[in-house]
């Protein structure tokens, strides 16, 4: 009903580089409008859309939506194709639909959207359930132009095997060793091994 009724949002977080303070990137962010209940955060209704198979057609409407403000951005020259970059996570149901990648395509197609500004940002659930086809569809949207992200870095059993395998262009490290990097010298530690390694 949320998506019928167009309750579903996107808010953008900016990405900016510390070295100089220039938004670089922006994530799309899922939220639900309620109309009685307010603004409600993705914890409170993504496993809804998840056990529901609903994250389908919302997942494919929030990278729509994505890429059209990107597109707005880019007709008003308020961004430009070489120095930003929109992201948007994308759920394991989403990505196992063997026309994933022609859907991606297809979306960037209509909005004109250059494939090099879209930015797909997966989890270790994603890759773990089928290391050769998430390579293959990986690869097949990277030779198109679109980057990958790999979310929440760190916190998965066997992350480190999967730098050394998948077409990742940006790690994202879990906010569980950033929140405290500045207090916890094993926090910084950590974060410095991880960027090493990147």
């Amino acid at each position: 009903q949320a998506l019928d009724s167009k309750e579903f949002k996107l808010h953008y977080q900016p990405q900016i580089d510390a070295r100089n303070g220039r938004i670089i990137g922006a994530e799309a962010l899922l939220r639900w409008e309620h109309p009685t209940l307010g603004l409600q955060m993705p914890g409170q209704f993504i496993h809804v859309l998840e056990e529901s198979g609903q994250i389908v057609s919302v997942g494919h409407w929030v990278l729509e939506q994505a890429c059209r403000a990107c597109a707005s951005l880019l007709k008003g020259r308020l961004a430009s194709a070489d120095q930003f970059s929109i992201a948007v996570n994308i759920s394991a149901a989403q990505f196992a639909k063997p026309n994933f990648a022609d859907s991606v395509f297809s979306v960037l197609e209509q909005t004109g959207v250059p494939a090099s500004m879209l930015k797909l940002e997966v989890t270790e659930s994603i890759v773990i359930k089928d290391m050769e086809s998430t390579i293959a569809k990986m690869q097949l949207l990277q030779e198109g132009g679109v980057n990958f992200a790999m979310d929440d870095f760190g916190t998965g059993y066997s992350s480190l095997s999967y730098l050394k395998r998948l077409p990742i262009d940006v790690l994202k490290i879990d906010q569980s060793f950033i929140r405290d990097a500045t207090r916890d010298p094993n926090d910084a530690e950590i974060i410095r091994a991880i960027v090493a390694m990147a």
